[in-house]
């Protein structure tokens, strides 16, 4: 490269840096704990457990939960029930109505016993529902997401500009190399952590951008390939009888075997439309347990209606949001992810400190000549 072009990538790194260093040091911190989300409620006692039953103790029918919730809950609706990924626990989300976007209440029943375990607005801890949404929002909701999308896209460009600017830098160093003067050992440090969590940043990054574009690509998923999938029926009303419920996902689960049932979405709910139940279906491996398969069945019968595979870009998703906190390993995988989380929190806080020692070294009336110096990178 030439040395203009070489101070361009400089001066992209430092000022991309800067702008998102501040918000990624919130994330890093806030990310950190949510690795461990589940261990953390289970330890502050607020998980919600199931019954201790019996081996091989039949499930109830799905009817029989729905009755359970409604009663529970007599004022709400129910609009979409997901089962828990481990246990045998229905969560029944219920609003004021069965189109209403937002969850007033979740109702948790054990799916053997029928014993309401939980009631609230969350199943989610205090502590990990605060820290979740100051992680995804801000607590600013659809405006804090597509916020942080974009300073999520400002740390993707200062990781670029940093690859960019780093093999210059390492032309005339040994890889690893640590220099003992303090400014010096710290840009060492700055570089040789940052370009070795490359990889995790990257993904961590792309992954967490995507995340917050969940809420567009699921409306987008609606106003496509839902409506294509209920054709004629998308505008149609709720029926007046409701075939049972587990005849439902009976039906879904035999045109997909070996397939596990994810959420059921209630007749005249976003997910489903008014003539159909919406049985989404997740795989039984590590992998295609986070790609669900929606499967329409028709609410006056309980027949089979249309699915299909959803588009890449909802794949895209499922994807993401595990692999940004590392839910697909264990706990190996976590515990790699927290120290990854704790080498880029030393890698901002290094390069925060190497910004500040810049300005402390320019003397006093001489901002600009060292705003200068800064764009044209440390010096070795």
């Amino acid at each position: 490269m030439t040395p203009r072009s070489i101070r361009l990538w400089k001066q992209t790194h430092k000022w991309t840096s800067l702008v998102c260093t501040l918000f990624l040091f919130m994330l890093c911190l806030t990310g950190l704990p949510l690795i461990f989300h589940d261990e953390i409620d289970a330890a502050l006692g607020v998980t919600v457990e199931p019954d201790a039953v019996a081996a091989g103790t039949p499930m109830l029918s799905f009817d029989r939960v729905l009755e359970i919730a409604r009663a529970a809950q007599p004022k709400e609706v129910i609009t979409i029930v997901g089962a828990d990924d481990e246990d045998p626990i229905w969560h029944v989300y219920m609003a004021s109505t069965i189109t209403s976007p937002k969850t007033d209440v979740i109702v948790s029943v054990d799916g053997h016993t029928g014993r309401v375990l939980h009631v609230g607005a969350t199943v989610r801890g205090a502590v990990t529902k605060f820290l979740l949404d100051l992680h995804t929002d801000l607590f600013l909701e659809q405006p804090g997401m597509l916020f942080l999308g974009a300073i999520g896209l400002v740390f993707l460009v200062a990781i670029v500009s940093g690859v960019v600017v780093y093999a210059p830098f390492m032309r005339r160093l040994d890889f690893g190399t640590m220099r003992s003067r303090r400014r010096l050992y710290w840009l060492d440090v700055h570089n040789l952590f940052g370009i070795v969590i490359l990889a995790w940043t990257l993904v961590v990054g792309i992954t967490g951008v995507i995340n917050t574009l969940s809420q567009q690509i699921a409306q987008h998923w609606q106003r496509t390939e839902l409506v294509a999938m209920l054709g004629p029926w998308r505008n149609a009303p709720v029926p007046p009888k409701l075939a049972s419920a587990q005849l439902a996902i009976d039906t879904a689960l035999a045109h997909a075997p070996g397939m596990k049932v994810q959420s059921v979405a209630m007749p005249g709910s976003p997910f489903a439309g008014g003539r159909h139940y919406g049985v989404y279906l997740r795989g039984d491996q590590p992998l295609t347990s986070r790609l669900l398969k929606p499967v329409l069945i028709n609410a006056d019968d309980g027949s089979f209606g249309e699915t299909r595979d959803m588009p890449l870009y909802v794949k895209a998703l499922f994807v993401s949001k595990p692999l940004h906190f590392g839910d697909y390993g264990g706990m190996p995988l976590k515990i790699i992810w927290a120290l990854l989380d704790l080498v880029t929190l030393v890698v901002l806080g290094s390069g925060l400190y190497l910004w500040a020692a810049r300005l402390r070294k320019a003397p006093a009336g001489s901002i600009a000549p060292a705003a200068q110096q800064l764009a044209a990178g440390p010096s070795r």
